[in-house]
Protein backbone atom coordinates (compact mmCIF):
# COMPACT_ATOMS: atom_id res chain seq x y z
CA UNK A 1 0.00 0.00 0.00
CA UNK A 2 1.33 3.40 -1.03
CA UNK A 3 0.16 6.56 0.74
CA UNK A 4 0.38 10.12 -0.58
CA UNK A 5 0.26 13.11 1.78
CA UNK A 6 -0.90 16.54 0.58
CA UNK A 7 -0.86 19.56 2.89
CA UNK A 8 -1.17 23.30 2.27
CA UNK A 9 1.46 24.16 4.86
CA UNK A 10 2.98 21.77 7.37
CA UNK A 11 0.79 20.88 10.38
CA UNK A 12 1.68 17.28 11.43
CA UNK A 13 1.93 16.13 7.81
CA UNK A 14 5.73 16.15 7.79
CA UNK A 15 5.89 13.75 10.74
CA UNK A 16 3.40 11.46 9.01
CA UNK A 17 5.36 11.58 5.74
CA UNK A 18 8.64 10.76 7.50
CA UNK A 19 7.11 7.73 9.16
CA UNK A 20 5.53 6.48 5.94
CA UNK A 21 8.82 6.94 4.11
CA UNK A 22 10.68 4.94 6.74
CA UNK A 23 8.20 2.11 6.18
CA UNK A 24 8.58 2.30 2.40
CA UNK A 25 4.96 3.41 2.07
CA UNK A 26 5.20 7.05 1.01
CA UNK A 27 4.15 7.71 -2.58
CA UNK A 28 4.72 11.47 -2.41
CA UNK A 29 4.51 14.50 -0.16
CA UNK A 30 2.82 17.56 -1.66
CA UNK A 31 3.24 20.83 0.25
CA UNK A 32 3.29 24.58 -0.20
CA UNK A 33 6.58 24.69 1.69
CA UNK A 34 9.70 25.12 -0.47
CA UNK A 35 11.92 22.08 -0.85
CA UNK A 36 14.62 23.45 1.46
CA UNK A 37 12.07 23.71 4.30
CA UNK A 38 10.48 20.29 3.72
CA UNK A 39 11.75 16.91 4.97
CA UNK A 40 14.84 15.77 3.12
CA UNK A 41 15.16 12.64 0.97
CA UNK A 42 11.41 12.21 0.43
CA UNK A 43 9.51 12.08 -2.88
CA UNK A 44 8.38 15.67 -2.95
CA UNK A 45 6.20 18.04 -4.94
CA UNK A 46 6.12 21.66 -3.80
CA UNK A 47 4.09 24.75 -4.61
CA UNK A 48 6.17 27.40 -2.80
CA UNK A 49 4.52 30.32 -4.56
CA UNK A 50 1.37 29.61 -2.56
CA UNK A 51 3.32 29.74 0.69
CA UNK A 52 4.91 32.99 -0.45
CA UNK A 53 1.46 34.48 -1.02
CA UNK A 54 0.26 33.32 2.42
CA UNK A 55 3.20 34.91 4.23
CA UNK A 56 3.52 38.06 2.16
CA UNK A 57 -0.17 38.99 2.27
CA UNK A 58 -0.31 40.31 5.87
CA UNK A 59 3.11 41.92 5.62
CA UNK A 60 1.97 43.88 2.59
CA UNK A 61 -1.26 44.74 4.46
CA UNK A 62 -3.40 43.64 1.56
CA UNK A 63 -7.19 43.57 2.11
CA UNK A 64 -8.97 40.34 2.97
CA UNK A 65 -6.96 37.14 3.05
CA UNK A 66 -5.74 34.65 0.46
CA UNK A 67 -6.96 31.48 2.20
CA UNK A 68 -9.63 30.57 -0.35
CA UNK A 69 -7.33 31.18 -3.31
CA UNK A 70 -4.56 29.08 -1.74
CA UNK A 71 -6.94 26.23 -0.87
CA UNK A 72 -8.47 26.12 -4.34
CA UNK A 73 -5.15 26.44 -6.13
CA UNK A 74 -3.52 23.70 -4.08
CA UNK A 75 -6.42 21.26 -4.51
CA UNK A 76 -6.72 21.93 -8.25
CA UNK A 77 -3.00 21.38 -8.75
CA UNK A 78 -3.23 18.14 -6.78
CA UNK A 79 -6.15 17.00 -8.94
CA UNK A 80 -4.07 17.66 -12.07
CA UNK A 81 -1.06 15.76 -10.71
CA UNK A 82 -2.48 12.86 -8.73
CA UNK A 83 0.11 10.51 -7.27
CA UNK A 84 0.19 6.78 -7.86
CA UNK A 85 -1.13 5.62 -4.51
CA UNK A 86 -3.84 3.62 -2.83
CA UNK A 87 -4.47 6.29 -0.18
CA UNK A 88 -4.45 10.08 -0.45
CA UNK A 89 -4.25 11.94 2.87
CA UNK A 90 -5.33 15.53 2.36
CA UNK A 91 -5.95 18.42 4.72
CA UNK A 92 -9.43 19.84 5.18
CA UNK A 93 -10.19 22.98 3.22
CA UNK A 94 -7.57 22.29 0.55
CA UNK A 95 -8.58 18.90 -0.86
CA UNK A 96 -12.02 19.31 -2.43
CA UNK A 97 -11.14 19.45 -6.13
CA UNK A 98 -8.88 16.40 -5.83
CA UNK A 99 -11.29 14.06 -4.04
CA UNK A 100 -13.52 12.95 -6.93
CA UNK A 101 -10.64 12.55 -9.45
CA UNK A 102 -8.70 10.50 -6.89
CA UNK A 103 -11.66 8.26 -6.12
CA UNK A 104 -12.25 7.79 -9.86
CA UNK A 105 -8.77 6.26 -10.02
CA UNK A 106 -9.52 3.94 -7.11
CA UNK A 107 -7.66 6.04 -4.54
CA UNK A 108 -9.21 6.21 -1.06
CA UNK A 109 -9.25 9.74 0.38
CA UNK A 110 -8.53 10.40 4.05
CA UNK A 111 -9.34 13.94 5.19
CA UNK A 112 -7.28 15.31 8.07
CA UNK A 113 -9.24 17.84 10.13
CA UNK A 114 -7.13 19.62 12.73
CA UNK A 115 -10.08 21.03 14.67
CA UNK A 116 -13.67 20.25 15.48
CA UNK A 117 -16.40 20.18 12.81
CA UNK A 118 -16.37 23.51 11.01
CA UNK A 119 -19.93 24.34 12.12
CA UNK A 120 -19.14 23.55 15.76
CA UNK A 121 -15.95 25.60 15.62
CA UNK A 122 -17.76 28.54 14.05
CA UNK A 123 -20.59 28.56 16.58
CA UNK A 124 -18.27 28.18 19.58
CA UNK A 125 -15.99 31.03 18.57
CA UNK A 126 -18.85 33.27 17.41
CA UNK A 127 -20.58 32.92 20.78
CA UNK A 128 -17.36 33.55 22.70
CA UNK A 129 -16.71 36.75 20.76
CA UNK A 130 -20.24 37.93 21.42
CA UNK A 131 -19.83 37.24 25.14
CA UNK A 132 -16.76 39.47 25.34
CA UNK A 133 -18.07 42.11 22.94
CA UNK A 134 -15.45 41.49 20.29
CA UNK A 135 -15.95 41.72 16.55
CA UNK A 136 -16.38 38.28 15.01
CA UNK A 137 -14.49 37.85 11.76
CA UNK A 138 -16.26 34.81 10.44
CA UNK A 139 -14.58 32.30 8.16
CA UNK A 140 -15.30 32.92 4.50
CA UNK A 141 -18.61 31.09 3.78
CA UNK A 142 -17.00 29.61 0.67
CA UNK A 143 -14.32 27.97 2.80
CA UNK A 144 -17.01 26.58 5.09
CA UNK A 145 -18.89 25.19 2.09
CA UNK A 146 -15.68 23.56 0.86
CA UNK A 147 -15.11 21.81 4.16
CA UNK A 148 -18.69 20.58 4.43
CA UNK A 149 -18.43 19.15 0.91
CA UNK A 150 -15.14 17.47 1.79
CA UNK A 151 -16.70 15.87 4.87
CA UNK A 152 -19.37 14.31 2.67
CA UNK A 153 -17.06 13.12 -0.11
CA UNK A 154 -14.06 11.80 1.81
CA UNK A 155 -13.81 8.09 2.56
CA UNK A 156 -12.54 8.76 6.08
CA UNK A 157 -12.24 11.83 8.30
CA UNK A 158 -9.34 11.69 10.74
CA UNK A 159 -9.46 13.89 13.86
CA UNK A 160 -6.92 14.35 16.62
CA UNK A 161 -9.12 13.77 19.67
CA UNK A 162 -12.39 12.25 20.82
CA UNK A 163 -13.93 15.66 21.46
CA UNK A 164 -13.37 16.64 17.83
CA UNK A 165 -14.75 13.33 16.59
CA UNK A 166 -17.90 13.78 18.66
CA UNK A 167 -18.49 17.19 17.08
CA UNK A 168 -18.77 15.45 13.70
CA UNK A 169 -21.12 12.80 15.01
CA UNK A 170 -23.27 15.51 16.60
CA UNK A 171 -23.57 17.10 13.15
CA UNK A 172 -24.86 13.91 11.56
CA UNK A 173 -21.67 12.38 10.17
CA UNK A 174 -21.66 8.58 10.30
CA UNK A 175 -19.54 7.55 13.33
CA UNK A 176 -17.92 4.82 11.23
CA UNK A 177 -16.57 7.53 8.94
CA UNK A 178 -14.78 9.52 11.65
CA UNK A 179 -11.62 8.22 13.33
CA UNK A 180 -9.36 9.51 16.09
CA UNK A 181 -5.59 9.42 15.90
CA UNK A 182 -3.98 11.40 18.71
CA UNK A 183 -0.88 13.29 17.66
CA UNK A 184 2.68 12.70 18.80
CA UNK A 185 5.63 14.43 20.42
CA UNK A 186 9.39 14.41 19.91
CA UNK A 187 10.63 12.84 23.16
CA UNK A 188 14.24 13.68 22.33
CA UNK A 189 13.45 17.39 22.29
CA UNK A 190 10.87 17.67 25.07
CA UNK A 191 12.23 16.17 28.28
CA UNK A 192 12.05 16.98 32.01
CA UNK A 193 15.57 18.25 32.53
CA UNK A 194 17.27 18.39 35.93
CA UNK A 195 16.71 21.98 37.11
CA UNK A 196 14.36 23.10 39.87
CA UNK A 197 10.87 24.07 38.78
CA UNK A 198 9.60 27.55 39.58
CA UNK A 199 6.29 28.72 41.00
CA UNK A 200 5.15 29.26 37.47
CA UNK A 201 2.09 28.28 35.44
CA UNK A 202 2.80 28.11 31.71
CA UNK A 203 0.42 28.44 28.81
CA UNK A 204 1.59 27.98 25.19
CA UNK A 205 -0.48 28.82 22.13
CA UNK A 206 -2.31 31.76 20.64
CA UNK A 207 -3.26 34.09 23.48
CA UNK A 208 -6.98 34.63 22.93
CA UNK A 209 -10.53 33.45 23.38
CA UNK A 210 -10.22 30.12 21.56
CA UNK A 211 -7.53 28.97 23.97
CA UNK A 212 -9.56 30.00 27.03
CA UNK A 213 -7.29 32.79 28.27
CA UNK A 214 -10.02 34.94 29.97
CA UNK A 215 -11.04 31.99 32.14
CA UNK A 216 -7.40 31.19 32.91
CA UNK A 217 -6.73 34.78 34.03
CA UNK A 218 -9.83 34.78 36.24
CA UNK A 219 -8.84 31.46 37.82
CA UNK A 220 -5.24 32.63 38.32
CA UNK A 221 -6.43 35.48 40.50
CA UNK A 222 -7.40 32.93 43.18
CA UNK A 223 -3.78 31.79 43.63
CA UNK A 224 -1.18 32.99 46.17
CA UNK A 225 0.72 36.12 45.03
CA UNK A 226 4.11 34.39 44.73
CA UNK A 227 2.90 32.40 41.70
CA UNK A 228 3.27 33.65 38.13
CA UNK A 229 1.34 32.96 34.95
CA UNK A 230 3.40 33.01 31.76
CA UNK A 231 1.50 33.27 28.47
CA UNK A 232 3.74 32.17 25.60
CA UNK A 233 2.58 32.69 22.04
CA UNK A 234 1.26 35.30 19.60
CA UNK A 235 -1.77 37.32 20.57
CA UNK A 236 -5.10 36.79 18.84
CA UNK A 237 -5.99 39.93 16.82
CA UNK A 238 -8.07 42.31 18.94
CA UNK A 239 -7.56 40.36 22.17
CA UNK A 240 -5.53 43.15 23.76
CA UNK A 241 -8.88 44.91 24.35
CA UNK A 242 -9.95 41.98 26.54
CA UNK A 243 -6.66 41.90 28.44
CA UNK A 244 -7.07 45.54 29.43
CA UNK A 245 -10.15 44.56 31.47
CA UNK A 246 -8.11 42.40 33.86
CA UNK A 247 -5.59 42.90 36.62
CA UNK A 248 -2.46 41.45 35.03
CA UNK A 249 -0.32 41.45 38.16
CA UNK A 250 1.83 38.34 38.11
CA UNK A 251 0.97 37.65 34.45
CA UNK A 252 3.81 37.82 31.95
CA UNK A 253 3.17 38.00 28.21
CA UNK A 254 6.12 36.19 26.64
CA UNK A 255 5.16 36.49 22.98
CA UNK A 256 6.10 33.80 20.43
CA UNK A 257 8.93 31.50 21.50
CA UNK A 258 11.23 29.33 19.43
CA UNK A 259 10.90 25.57 19.71
CA UNK A 260 14.11 25.46 21.75
CA UNK A 261 13.01 28.26 24.08
CA UNK A 262 9.61 26.64 24.59
CA UNK A 263 11.26 23.36 25.59
CA UNK A 264 13.24 25.27 28.21
CA UNK A 265 10.07 26.90 29.53
CA UNK A 266 8.37 23.53 30.01
CA UNK A 267 11.33 22.37 32.13
CA UNK A 268 11.07 25.41 34.40
CA UNK A 269 7.29 25.54 34.87
CA UNK A 270 5.63 23.64 37.71
CA UNK A 271 2.24 23.59 35.99
CA UNK A 272 1.09 23.73 32.38
CA UNK A 273 -2.46 24.72 31.50
CA UNK A 274 -4.41 24.57 28.23
CA UNK A 275 -8.03 25.60 28.96
CA UNK A 276 -9.21 25.83 25.33
CA UNK A 277 -12.89 26.18 24.50
CA UNK A 278 -12.32 24.72 21.00
CA UNK A 279 -9.44 22.56 19.89
CA UNK A 280 -8.36 19.80 17.55
CA UNK A 281 -5.93 18.31 20.06
CA UNK A 282 -3.42 20.80 21.41
CA UNK A 283 0.00 19.23 20.84
CA UNK A 284 1.40 21.47 23.57
CA UNK A 285 -0.31 19.09 26.02
CA UNK A 286 1.95 16.25 24.93
CA UNK A 287 5.00 18.51 24.89
CA UNK A 288 4.33 19.60 28.48
CA UNK A 289 3.65 16.03 29.61
CA UNK A 290 6.86 14.84 27.96
CA UNK A 291 8.67 17.60 29.86
CA UNK A 292 7.34 16.34 33.19
CA UNK A 293 4.93 19.21 33.88
CA UNK A 294 1.78 18.73 35.89
CA UNK A 295 -0.84 19.40 33.22
CA UNK A 296 -4.34 20.87 33.42
CA UNK A 297 -6.39 20.72 30.21
CA UNK A 298 -9.99 21.32 29.31
CA UNK A 299 -12.14 18.48 28.05
CA UNK A 300 -12.45 20.39 24.76
CA UNK A 301 -8.85 19.40 23.95
CA UNK A 302 -6.97 16.16 23.50
CA UNK A 303 -6.42 16.03 27.26
CA UNK A 304 -8.89 13.16 27.80
CA UNK A 305 -7.13 11.17 25.06
CA UNK A 306 -3.66 11.94 26.42
CA UNK A 307 -4.26 10.79 30.00
CA UNK A 308 -6.58 9.78 32.80
CA UNK A 309 -8.01 12.51 35.01
CA UNK A 310 -6.23 12.56 38.36
CA UNK A 311 -3.50 10.14 37.29
CA UNK A 312 -1.71 11.69 34.30
CA UNK A 313 -3.53 15.03 33.92
CA UNK A 314 -6.24 17.12 35.57
CA UNK A 315 -9.26 17.73 33.34
CA UNK A 316 -11.76 20.59 33.62
CA UNK A 317 -14.80 21.62 31.56
CA UNK A 318 -14.16 24.46 29.07
CA UNK A 319 -15.16 28.02 30.06
CA UNK A 320 -15.57 27.01 33.72
CA UNK A 321 -13.62 29.42 35.94
CA UNK A 322 -14.50 27.77 39.30
CA UNK A 323 -13.43 24.32 38.06
CA UNK A 324 -10.21 25.70 36.63
CA UNK A 325 -9.46 27.65 39.83
CA UNK A 326 -10.02 24.50 41.89
CA UNK A 327 -7.62 22.48 39.72
CA UNK A 328 -4.96 25.19 39.83
CA UNK A 329 -5.26 25.52 43.61
CA UNK A 330 -4.96 21.75 44.04
CA UNK A 331 -1.66 21.71 42.21
CA UNK A 332 -0.36 24.91 43.81
CA UNK A 333 -1.05 23.68 47.33
CA UNK A 334 -0.17 19.99 46.81
CA UNK A 335 3.44 19.68 45.58
CA UNK A 336 3.31 15.89 45.94
CA UNK A 337 0.40 15.80 43.49
CA UNK A 338 2.32 18.02 41.08
CA UNK A 339 5.26 15.66 41.21
CA UNK A 340 3.21 12.49 40.79
CA UNK A 341 1.25 13.92 37.86
CA UNK A 342 4.42 15.10 36.14
CA UNK A 343 6.13 11.73 36.53
CA UNK A 344 3.06 9.83 35.36
CA UNK A 345 2.63 12.20 32.41
CA UNK A 346 6.15 11.58 31.15
CA UNK A 347 5.62 7.83 31.34
CA UNK A 348 2.25 8.08 29.64
CA UNK A 349 3.51 9.92 26.54
CA UNK A 350 6.58 7.69 26.31
CA UNK A 351 4.25 4.72 26.02
CA UNK A 352 2.06 5.57 23.05
CA UNK A 353 2.51 9.20 22.01
CA UNK A 354 5.77 9.51 20.12
CA UNK A 355 5.49 10.22 16.39
CA UNK A 356 6.17 6.58 15.52
CA UNK A 357 3.12 5.61 17.60
CA UNK A 358 1.07 8.15 15.66
CA UNK A 359 2.36 6.74 12.38
CA UNK A 360 1.56 3.17 13.37
CA UNK A 361 -2.01 4.14 14.25
CA UNK A 362 -2.36 5.99 10.96
CA UNK A 363 -1.20 2.98 8.95
CA UNK A 364 -3.64 0.73 10.82
CA UNK A 365 -6.48 3.08 9.85
CA UNK A 366 -5.38 3.09 6.20
CA UNK A 367 -5.20 -0.69 6.13
CA UNK A 368 -8.73 -0.97 7.51
CA UNK A 369 -9.91 1.47 4.86
CA UNK A 370 -8.36 -0.46 1.98
CA UNK A 371 -9.12 -3.92 3.40
CA UNK A 372 -12.35 -3.61 5.38
CA UNK A 373 -13.45 -6.63 7.38
CA UNK A 374 -16.53 -8.35 5.91
CA UNK A 375 -19.77 -7.89 7.80
CA UNK A 376 -20.93 -11.23 9.21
Amino acid sequence: MKVAVAVHGRFHAFELARYLSAQGMLARLDTTYPAFAAPKDLPLRTLPWLELIRRAWPRLRLPGNPDLFIAQSFARSLADHLPRAGILVGWSGASLEAIAPAQAQGIKVVLERGSTHMAHQTETLRDAHARFGLDWHATDPRLIERELAEYEQADLICTGCSHARQSFIDRGIDPAKVAVNAYGVDLSHFSPGTGERRNRILFAGQVGLRKGIPWLIEAFRSLPPHWELHLAGPMEPGFDAVLRRYDLTGIILRGPLSRHALAQEYRQAAIFCLPSIEEGFGMVILQAMASGCAVIASTATGGPDAGTDGRDVLLVPPADTPALALALNRLVHEPALRQSLGEAARGRVADGFCWNDYGQRAVALYQMLTNPKPVC
